[in-house]
């Protein structure tokens, strides 16, 4: 027997319309390429996106082709999220902090008919628009003044003219919710990039989970602001869960250093950020040395890599803002975990709060998990016993773009992280499996190496690395670059780590850099690290 509701399809068209009419008038406020701060409303959101649905049905591009972009979070790359995806096109965000030959590559293989463009990224459009095969269209995110006469492109179009001949009225298709809505492809740091293909439905049944209170806690009366890219898994799907509940989104534009954040933050009202470490440490620099102070931000969402125990108690103690350690992977859409504290903690000390704090979190309603040993047998959910992480769900992809077979292992996608998971839940990463360190057939978290160094007041940044020894296979090292003016001697470091790790596990050395090298989406490139250190040998 069935049951007798009306079947409408979740689509993303349903969350603009959605948002125009219930909250019409809530703020979308945009620092822009330009400079200036824009100011719109969820009503002129929609009807903007309806225009970019007409110019795209007037360039002819059919339904299930791809759109790229190449642009930083504001109002205009918004629209194109609802316009093109909810006309039945699929949106392809495009990491511009790749390398060009990357993103040509990248433009290729999900065969992009147009790419539209912030004028910050006219140099790399001009080195790739002529090895892009099935890009036609080259559409800059600019007014028709704005247009440089030289821009080296031929047929560029001005985004503002492009849809400003269009009609604001438009019949949003009734598409199948399983039909192709977006793609974003993995970082690629071994091997091409993969891509992974989302759908309405899975989007917006993300954009429900991550607006749910132990989430992202979002409501009509939140003011959030995405430092977390636009091209980076679609911002964490926030503009989706934004239109979901009608709040104020707060858009950075390229402003990503700590004085401009800050500002924006105070100027406008924001409750809640979120982005990755290298931000907030940025973020957390800045108002240190001017002195500083939050006014409204109550809770920010760290994810993309591991929170450094400093950094969250720098958050919760020095400025009152909560923080909300999450987890997730492209190949989630991203979200997985967030860490929230439950009922029972609320007695608990201050420190031992900490320390669930600072594992990456439950599943969301939607997200199962599990860790299992090398022969695929289940790990006990003890917060000892690790293993690799599995996961599965209806925001968790089953095939990448492209590629025949199913990186799915009975069902479960491995995440490649290496795991734990207490009684009540609660995962936390103990490292990438490529990332651990092998010593003597014991295995050394190259996290907790990283979070001892980072909790130093002189080092900015922190990574561990395994090098090879004869005797023990592997020895941890650990790589630091400095604050500003701050000093701290090799020796000093390293009795830093008495007491806050066993003996063994304390590194062999360390290694003083200008800095750390970080990939497109900001996590650091220990690849690179080992390529620049590949002279190195180890003091033992």
């Amino acid at each position: 027997m069935l049951g007798l509701m009306q079947n409408h399809p979740l689509l993303i068209s349903s969350l603009i319309e959605h948002a125009a009419r219930h909250h019409g008038d809530g703020q979308i406020v945009s620092r822009r390429v330009e400079g200036d701060i824009h100011r719109c409303t969820w009503a002129d959101s929609a009807r903007r996106s309806k225009q970019v649905a007409n110019a795209l049905d007037a360039l002819g591009i059919a339904a299930g082709s791809r759109v790229g972009t190449l642009a930083w979070n504001g109002y205009r790359h918004q629209e194109l999220y609802f316009g093109v995806s909810g006309s039945g096109r699929v949106l392809h965000t495009i990491n511009p902090r790749l390398l060009p030959e990357q993103i040509a590559w990248i433009a290729n293989h999900a065969e992009d008919e147009a790419i539209c463009f912030d004028l910050t990224f006219l140099p790399i459009v001009k080195g790739i628009h002529g090895h892009c095969k099935t890009v036609k269209h080259w559409i800059a995110l600019c007014d028709a003044d704005k247009l440089p006469a030289d821009s080296g492109v031929p047929g560029l179009l001005s985004y503002e003219s492009w849809i400003g001949a269009q009609p604001t009225e438009y019949a949003w298709p009734r598409l199948d919710e399983n039909a192709a809505s977006s793609m974003c492809y993995t970082s690629g740091t071994t091997g091409n990039p993969k891509a992974a293909l989302y759908s309405h439905r899975s989007s917006v049944l993300h954009a429900f989970a991550g607006s749910l209170p132990d989430a992202m806690n979002l409501s009509a009366s939140s003011v959030i602001l995405p430092v977390v890219p636009m091209f980076h898994v679609n911002a964490w799907g926030i503009p989706y869960a934004a239109a979901l509940t009608g709040c104020k989104l707060v858009y950075p534009g390229a402003a990503m250093d700590g004085k401009s954040i800050h500002e924006l933050m105070e100027s406008e009202g924001v409750t809640m950020a979120a982005g990755v470490p290298t931000v907030w440490q940025m973020l957390l620099n800045h108002l240190s040395q001017n002195k500083l102070k939050f006014s409204t931000l109550k809770s920010t969402i760290i994810g993309g890599a591991a929170c450094p125990p400093a950094m969250l108690n720098t958050f919760e103690n020095d400025y009152g803002v909560e923080v909300r350690h999450a987890w997730g992977m492209t190949e989630m859409s991203p979200l997985g975990t967030v860490c929230t504290l439950k009922e029972k903690h609320r007695s608990m000390p201050e420190a031992d709060k900490n320390k669930v704090r600072l594992k990456q979190g439950r599943a969301v309603f939607g997200v199962d998990m599990k860790i299992v040993d090398d022969q695929g047998q289940e790990r006990p959910w003890d917060g000892k016993s690790y293993g690799d992480l599995l996961v599965r769900g209806p925001w968790i992809i089953d095939h990448y773009f492209k590629i025949d077979a199913s990186p799915l292992q009975d069902g479960w996608f491995p995440t490649g992280d290496v795991a734990t998971i207490d009684p009540d839940g609660y995962m936390q990463i103990t490292d990438r499996s490529k990332d651990v360190v092998k010593s003597g057939g014991e295995w050394i978290s190259s996290i907790d190496i990283e979070n001892v160094a980072m909790a130093h007041p002189a080092v900015a940044m922190a990574a561990c690395i395994g090098m090879p020894h004869p005797k023990w296979d592997e020895r941890p090292i650990v790589v630091v670059a400095l604050k500003p003016g701050a000093q701290v001697g090799r020796d000093e470091l390293l009795a830093f780590y008495q007491g806050k790790v066993a003996k063994w596990q304390t590194p062999d050395d360390v290694v003083f850099v200008e800095s750390i090298p970080l990939g497109a989406t900001g996590k650091m490139l220990k690849t690179k690290l080992r390529e620049q250190l590949k002279d190195y040998k180890l003091p033992t």
